[in-house]
């Protein structure tokens, strides 16, 4: 298999200058870095980098090219709560408000050289019912691949606990009833649930930009001595359907899930070369 790109998200080390950061991430030998632009959590948020967009994008680019990185993906979230600002709210006027974000953030995307830009799929609003919440993703959605590829850009979302799409099988409907999307995919998010991996491998031919980390059954984010997810399988999987985005290492440090109980540089280090041992010889 060809030799797949990695990247280190900047938000696995939020303890550091944002600078420091990136400098870290190149110490380390990854090719790119994913960029959480989380509001109220990452270095990098909407709030701040909106007002001078461009100039604030090709600052951020030139500080990526200084340290032989490129911008492999940017990660948008409005909020720390999944509903306050999610794409299906049921709230017109806030659903306008979230175009305008996303096509803020698309914009910065491409300032700062990237081609992928990764969002949240929405939630369930007991107020519009299942299908009436599932709708409104389906038409946000359509709308920002429309607008993304007329930029030029790869728009993708993750599945993740506590969206509309917390499991592989409706994940998978998404992206029918979504023709244009694809997915950040991250298999952690499924096997915390108790799903097996093999229940997701279908979902790699909808990837354009992967997440990878240790996980286990009940654990969101642990050490690789301990982890469940079959990533030989995966690396065999992404042979197969000839993926080719960027691989992107992503350990967090936060309360939440008990995602800071690991040493996320010897942890990201030894997944990394895990995986690129795996993917050199699937």
């Amino acid at each position: 298999m060809h030799d797949l790109k990695f990247a280190c998200a900047d938000f696995t080390f939020p303890l550091l200058a944002h600078d420091h950061a990136l400098t870290l991430i190149s110490m380390m030998g990854f090719d790119g870095v994913d960029i959480g632009m989380f509001e109220q959590r990452s270095h990098l948020q909407p709030s701040d980098q909106f007002g001078e967009l461009a100039k604030n994008a090709r600052a951020l680019r030139k500080k990526t090219e200084d340290r032989g990185l490129v911008v492999a993906d940017v990660f948008l979230q409005t909020a720390l709560d999944f509903k306050e600002y999610a794409i299906n709210h049921p709230d017109k006027s806030r659903r306008g408000e979230m175009r305008e974000i996303f096509l803020k953030c698309l914009e910065y995307t491409a300032e700062c050289g990237s081609r992928h830009m990764s969002g949240l799929p929405g939630v369930h609003f007991g107020e519009l019912g299942e299908e009436g919440s599932y709708a409104l993703c389906c038409e946000e959605l359509a709308y920002r691949c429309e607008k993304a590829e007329k930029a030029g850009i790869v728009f993708s979302v993750e599945a993740h606990i506590g969206s509309i799409v917390p499991r592989p099988g409706p994940a998978l409907q998404l992206t029918a009833d979504v023709p244009k999307l694809t997915l950040t995919l991250d298999f952690t998010h499924f096997i915390r649930a108790g799903t097996e991996s093999s229940e997701a491998l279908p979902l790699v031919a909808k990837a354009s930009h992967f997440h990878a980390r240790a996980a286990a059954p009940g654990i969101l984010q642990t050490v690789i001595a301990e982890n469940t997810i079959d990533y030989p399988a995966i690396a065999n999987e992404m042979e197969k359907t000839g993926y080719g985005g960027f691989v992107g290492v992503e350990y967090t440090w936060q309360e939440w899930e008990n995602c800071n109980r690991v040493d996320n540089v010897s942890e990201s280090i030894l997944m990394k070369d895990h995986l690129k041992k795996l993917l050199s010889g699937a």
